[in-house]
C-alpha cells in the first residue's frame, strides 16, 4: 500500500492570551491546497485521513471535495504543538532567531507541547494503523511537519526530537508499506504541484 503524507497549507499566524492559537489557511494556504486537490485527484485514492487542526482540514478539504472522500479525522496525526496558543510559521521564527527557533533547534521542548517520546510514540502507532485498515490501497493523510519528520524518521532510524528536513507547505512524501512489514520512503517534498 501507499501512504501519502501531506503537510497542511500556510496558515495565518495566531498569538493569543489564552486559549488554543489552531490558525486556519492564510489565502496562499488555500491556493496551494486547490493545486494539491488538482494533481492528487489523479490518483487512485482510497481515504483521506485528516488531523482535527484548522490548517490541515481545511487543506484537506479541497481534495475531498474533488474525489467525493469524507475525511477521517485522526487526532493522533495533530501537531505536537496543538494546545498551544499560539502559532508562529516556523519561517518567521527561523528569519528572526527567534528564542523560540533557538529552543527549538537545541531540541529543547516547551511547557503545553506533547513530550517528545510521546508524540513519536502517538504519530508511529496513526500511521501504521492506517496501514493495516487499507492493504494495497493508496491513502493521504493531511498532517503537519512535526508528524512526517517523525514518522519518516522511524523508517529510516533516525532519531530526532524536532525533526531531521523541513518539509514544505502542502508538500508530499511518499511511504510504501508492504505486508511483510517493510516500509520504504518512495518520495520526499514533492512540490511540483505548487508551479504555475
Amino acid at each position: 500500500m501507499e501512504l501519502v503524507l501531506v503537510r497542511h497549507g500556510l496558515p495565518v499566524r495566531r498569538e493569543l492570551v489564552e486559549g488554543v492559537a489552531d490558525p486556519e489557511l492564510a489565502p496562499d494556504g488555500h491556493v496551494q491546497a486547490s493545486r494539491l486537490a488538482e494533481y492528487l485527484a489523479t490518483e487512485d485514492i482510497a481515504a483521506i485521513y485528516v488531523s482535527p487542526l484548522k490548517r490541515a482540514v481545511e487543506t484537506a478539504a479541497p481534495l475531498a471535495a474533488k474525489l467525493g472522500i469524507a475525511p477521517v479525522v485522526d487526532n493522533d496525526i495533530s501537531e505536537f504543538d496543538r494546545n498551544s496558543k499560539e502559532y508562529v510559521p516556523i519561517e518567521e521564527l527561523r528569519s528572526t532567531d527567534a528564542p523560540r527557533w533557538l529552543k527549538m533547534i537545541r531540541g529543547e521542548w516547551e511547557e503545553g507541547h506533547d513530550h517528545p517520546d510521546l508524540f513519536r510514540e502517538r504519530v508511529i502507532a496513526a500511521c501504521e494503523r492506517m496501514i493495516a485498515r487499507h492493504p494495497s490501497e493508496r491513502v493521504v493523510a493531511v498532517c503537519h511537519g512535526g508528524v512526517i519528520n517523525q514518522y519518516l524518521a522511524h523508517i529510516l532510524g533516525i532519531q530526532t526530537r524536532l525533526g531531521f528536513f523541513y518539509p514544505q507547505y502542502t508538500s508530499i512524501h511518499r511511504v510504501v508499506a508492504s505486508r511483510e512489514g517493510l516500509r520504504s520512503v518512495a518520495t520526499l517534498n514533492e512540490i511540483a504541484h505548487l508551479r504555475g
